[in-house]
């Protein structure tokens, strides 16, 4: 890309890793993530302005935890540690990292003991986020302590002469009062670096990117209707035009009237070349009796995979295969970055069979959903798309717990339907990350037209979030639950109770498998 300047985040395992590279792209500087594990030569060959260390789950006197070669420290490039980040800095360098006696987490007085470029605009005491179990109990030769909690003696540390820096605590959550300060003194200060960095850039670069990877070659590209197997496709579309073969599948798993809408969109608004493959009835019957969302997902992506493999074998010259990755979808799914456990497979992430012979283009495997969005109205991307809210691969398959069949099929698309009038009414649907039903595989009794009914049960999901890593649940309207409730009920022949979800992310994931 031609990028000016960028940072680096070496991740070690921290549900903040993400947040930490979108504050970073929010300044306007470009930033990638890899793990910690990842070889010297590679993060020597990315050539980072700086570098940021991650939190993590682990300690660092853990037998099997998460390390990084000290000579890492010898790339005289500026150094910002954050909790874990900044304990296996302490630890490298010469110092002590110890259990503290009492664990501190959430919000915490941050005393600031002395000047600091890295602390500048904080005041002389702010509120902060803590996360930790272990302290530093000796600082490495060189550094100074530069604030304090009340029950933290070590919450920031830096030895500017080697522009060194620690955080015990996370400026990237909105929770630390002037973490955004914080980190752009990092960034424009410490490292000096430019705030140059523009989403036109990035479409640009990946244009010719593809261009010439693909050298020629045709690519297939999966189709979903969402907004970033859509944005994928167009920007490969105008690098590789009409050597691009797009394959919509109707999986039978997808919302009221969706197949139709969403061609519609691609063949006269895109003009993309697309094909519609039918294939209702192989994916029901794959996914009949099957309980587990796991499997769920696998025998969903197993099937995209082995329809692709069809379709691609009829087009000659195909080598490629285009998928719409983002960074949340590969956190979530494999422990490629730090000491994060998986959480749950995707069907577009994690590489294809090699019997497939097609190499993956991901244009936006770097982006998070915000930023493709961003992208796709600069690349003239109907609203429509655009806007839509996330709608997972496996689609309604992982809304309905338990097994899928047709009838719950009907019953979920109904109630996904009359859910999404209702926001839309509401004029909230463009407010909130995500609003739909989900069927739960429990029966109650009701009383329906004065006789006893024993139906199923509608929970409704509605979260606010900024990427889909964290959420809280949308407090809607009583009267909109009230619309949602009364009209799946009396339309919807099979369902007697609905219930509203207000659970988190964390502790609970948005999708319920």
């Amino acid at each position: 890309m031609g990028i000016n300047s960028k940072i680096l985040i070496i991740d070690f395992g921290s549900q903040y890793t993400q947040l930490i590279a979108r504050k970073i792209r929010e300044s306007k500087v470009y930033c990638e993530i890899y793990p910690y594990n990842s070889p010297l030569s590679k993060i020597k060959q990315y050539n980072a302005n700086a570098i940021i260390l991650s939190g993590g789950p682990s300690s660092v006197y853990d037998k099997n935890a998460p390390i990084i070669s000290k000579d890492l420290f010898k790339l005289n490039v500026p150094f910002l540690g954050i909790c874990y980040g900044m304990q296996i800095m302490a630890h490298l360098l010469g110092g002590e990292v110890k259990p503290a006696k009492n664990r501190e987490y959430g919000h915490s007085k941050l005393e600031i003991l002395r000047k600091s470029s890295l602390l500048k605009g904080c005041g002389k005491s702010s509120l902060v986020w803590m996360s930790h179990g272990d302290v530093i109990v000796k600082i490495p030769t060189g550094f100074k302590i530069t604030a304090q909690t009340e029950t933290c003696d070590t919450a920031a540390f830096e030895y500017p002469e080697k522009k060194f820096y620690g955080l015990q605590f996370h400026p990237e959550v909105v929770h630390t009062e002037c973490g955004t300060d914080i980190l752009n003194n990092f960034l424009f200060k410490i490292s000096g670096v430019k705030g140059d960095w523009e989403l036109e850039d990035f479409i640009s670069d990946k244009v010719g990117e593809i261009r010439k990877k693909t050298g020629g070659a045709k690519a297939i590209c999966a189709l979903s209707g969402g907004v970033d197997s859509t944005v994928a496709a167009v920007i490969t579309d105008r690098a590789i035009g009409g050597n691009l073969k797009c394959i919509f599948v109707d999986n039978g798993l997808l919302r009221e009237s969706e197949a139709k809408s969403v061609m519609k969109y691609y063949k006269e608004n895109l003009s993309l070349n697309v094909k519609s493959v039918n294939a209702s009835a192989l994916f029901l019957k794959e996914l009949k009796g099957v309980t587990d969302p796991e499997r769920k997902r696998k025998i969903i992506g197993r099937l995209f995979i082995k329809i692709f493999e069809k379709e691609a074998k009829k087009i000659k010259g195909v080598n490629f295969l285009v998928q719409g990755t983002l960074y949340p979808d590969v956190i979530e799914s494999v422990k490629v970055f730090g000491a994060s456990s998986v959480i749950k497979s995707h069907h577009n992430v994690g590489g294809l069979p090699k019997k497939l012979n097609l190499k993956l283009i991901e244009p936006l495997r770097e982006l998070f959903k915000d930023e493709v969005r961003v992208i796709g109205k600069k690349l003239g991307i109907p609203e429509e798309i655009i806007n839509r809210q996330p709608f997972p691969g496996p689609g309604l398959a992982i809304r309905i717990i338990g097994a899928v069949d047709k009838k719950n099929l009907d019953i979920l698309r109904k109630a996904d339907a009359i859910v999404t009038q209702e926001i839309k009414a509401a004029g909230l649907y463009d407010k909130i990350w995500q609003s739909f039903p989900v069927l739960v595989p429990v029966k109650t009794v009701g009383v329906m037209g004065d006789k006893r009914s024993y139906e199923s049960v509608v929970a409704i999901r509605a979260v606010t979030s900024a990427d889909g890593m964290t959420a809280d649940f949308a407090k809607l309207d009583y009267d909109i639950l009230r619309a949602c409730s009364s009209r799946i009920i009396s339309e919807i022949k099979g369902v007697n109770r609905v219930v509203y979800d207000i659970t988190s992310k964390p502790p609970s994931t948005i999708e319920w498998e």
